[in-house]
């Protein structure tokens, strides 16, 4: 989709190490969670096996990033170590190198040494719940990686930010937030950034809404925008539904996403996602 009538540059391609990404036409990221309490999909990718047979569906189905997360970030979450991340997590790395040698591995940490330990089993992008605040290595070893980055906002912990939801204007302070950030990395020597404004960490399902009705205005830090809205709770409390039931809302909220400038829908229902670009694209050409 075309960004028309503004008067600043996005953003539109990634180097993944290698291999360029056009944003141009936005692009769908498949989540594979290696652990047994995440939200949605706890313990069904939890094995090596079962993570491999998810990551091909998704891979038929179009995605054009797997993210990988072996810490699991819900509310409430049980902080794990670092150890046990690295064991859950690097030989599914592996695993996925070997079988699917052309897929574009994200690996969602907060920790500079399991993004590290990722990237040289072969993954791509890293993908960081807390910006840099949660390990505060992160932004260094970033700059010495070389590789994407995907930066979430979010106030306090997994285990802290539904206590967490005081703004005195949410917009503004989000916005403000990621400006510190990007200018730090860019200062670092970081050059493939990705803004996230985090739906569902420390913001209300009201607050998060308000972010998504929003979300063309963070084009002007000229940063692509990922969107990360699959399943969640703004979805199941507004349509009075659990997780499992929330895939229609999903696509309705991907979609408002998509037409307010999204360019990377990161999801549990890969097809669906699809789907909603393809259509919105269709329909903003035809204007």
């Amino acid at each position: 989709m075309s960004d028309k009538n503004t008067f600043f540059h996005q953003k539109s391609t990634l180097n993944a190490r290698g291999t360029i990404v056009d944003l141009s036409s936005p692009k769908v990221m498949g989540i594979v969670n290696i652990t047994p309490d995440s939200f949605y999909d706890g313990g069904k990718t939890y094995t090596i096996g079962k993570a491999l047979g998810q990551v091909g569906r998704m891979l038929e189905e179009g995605a054009a990033f797997i993210d990988i997360g072996a810490y699991s970030s819900r509310p409430n979450a049980e902080h794990i170590t670092a150890e046990t991340e690295l064991e859950r997590l690097i030989p599914v790395v592996q695993g996925i190198v070997r079988e699917f040698p052309d897929a574009i591995l994200s690996i969602d940490t907060f920790r500079a040494e399991v993004a590290r330990a990722a990237i040289n089993q072969g993954a791509h992008i890293v993908n960081d719940i807390s910006a840099g605040e949660m390990d505060k290595e992160m932004f260094r070893t970033m700059t010495d990686l070389k590789v994407p980055y995907i930066l979430m906002h979010m106030k306090g912990t997994p285990q802290t930010m539904l206590n967490e939801t005081n703004y005195t204007d949410l917009f503004e302070e989000v916005f403000d937030y990621f400006v510190r950030k990007t200018s730090e990395l860019q200062e670092a020597g970081v050059v493939d950034i990705i803004i996230d404004p985090g739906f569902g960490f420390a913001k209300t399902a009201d607050q998060s809404f308000e972010l998504l009705n929003k979300l063309d205005q963070f084009k002007l830090l000229e940063f692509p925008v990922l969107a990360g809205l699959s399943r969640k709770s703004m979805i199941c409390k507004t349509l009075e539904t659990t997780p499992d039931h929330a895939l229609n809302g999903t696509t309705a909220a991907n979609t408002i996403a998509l037409l307010n400038g999204a360019k990377i829908l990161r999801v549990h229902d890969v097809k669906a996602a699809v789907e909603a670009v393809k259509i919105v694209e269709r329909t903003t050409a035809a204007k």
